[in-house]
């Protein structure tokens, strides 16, 4: 079980992918799922946000405890395979930044 990001100890790390869709599925949606399970399983995984819209336009952040811990998930092959194929099919383009979040805060109703 994963603490929720608002009560984590910083410093912590964000991978912001910023990505245009290929209009075709490809079996992305699977992958995607596939993706998602296989990094809540890494160590030094913190948590995931994701949104897209209608035009394919598209913001995923996971988040990490340190940059090792990025390396091997960018490493890792089945990831790796995944990035292939997106290269190769899912994607027109994508950005990916990786930034060190120093201090978080919330506001809830």
């Amino acid at each position: 079980m994963h603490i929720p990001l608002q009560q984590q100890q910083t410093p912590y790390y964000a991978v912001i992918f910023t990505s245009k869709r290929t209009a075709a599925d490809q079996g992305y949606g699977k992958m995607a799922d596939t993706m998602v399970e296989m990094a809540e399983q890494q160590p030094g995984f913190l948590g995931v946000e994701s949104y897209r819209n209608a035009d394919g336009a598209g913001v995923t952040i996971s988040y990490w405890r340190d940059l090792e811990h990025i390396r091997n998930w960018k490493d890792n092959p089945v990831h790796q395979l995944a990035q292939q194929q997106g290269k190769q099919q899912w994607y027109e383009h994508y950005t990916v930044k990786i930034c060190k979040v120093e201090h978080t805060y919330s506001f809830d109703v």
